[in-house]
């Protein structure tokens, strides 16, 4: 009996990844949030069509929203909605996971940062990380190190053809 293909439809993997915050941020901590879309959002993330890069997650009166993350809408999706790409949209966390950004946030002056955001059993998830803003001195470490990685692979490919 062939398998349904249900799951492949829904979408799957990665539909956004924020390498900035990698490069401007110590991500210290990860969490996975549910997002609160519309519909046409749902459609248009399916299309692949969101930046995130200036986007950041704040928390008011208890609740976490992803501020920032522009999500273009597609022309034939949106034709009786009044679409608004930059909209705040809500983050959904367990109450616990909630109350530990709080203290991190407030107390030890952490950021919160999306990361990535990808497809998990047909539901859109966003990955927040608990930051600390990297130090130029920094940046230019993981810059080198970046570089070295790069160099160290190219030379053992060449090692490896000539053996």
């Amino acid at each position: 009996m062939a398998k349904s293909k249900d799951k492949d439809t829904k979408g799957t993997g990665t539909i956004a990844l924020n390498k900035r915050a990698r490069f401007e941020y110590h991500i210290d901590q990860r969490f996975e949030a549910g997002v609160a879309l519309q519909g046409w959002e749902l459609k248009s993330l399916r299309a692949g069509r969101i930046n995130f890069g200036d986007g950041y997650a704040i928390i008011i009166k208890g609740e976490v929203f992803l501020v920032g993350a522009s999500i273009p809408p597609l022309v034939s999706a949106s034709t009786h909605v009044i679409a608004e790409d930059r909209r705040t949209r809500k983050l959904l966390l367990h109450r616990k996971e909630i109350d530990t950004l709080i203290g991190a946030v407030e107390r030890k002056g952490y950021t919160l940062v999306p990361t990535a955001m990808y497809w998990k059993n047909g539901k859109v998830k966003v990955e927040i990380g608990l930051a600390r803003g990297k130090q130029e001195h920094d940046k230019r470490d993981t810059e080198k190190a970046r570089d070295w990685q790069i160099e160290k692979q190219r030379t053992m490919r060449a090692h490896n053809r000539t053996t």
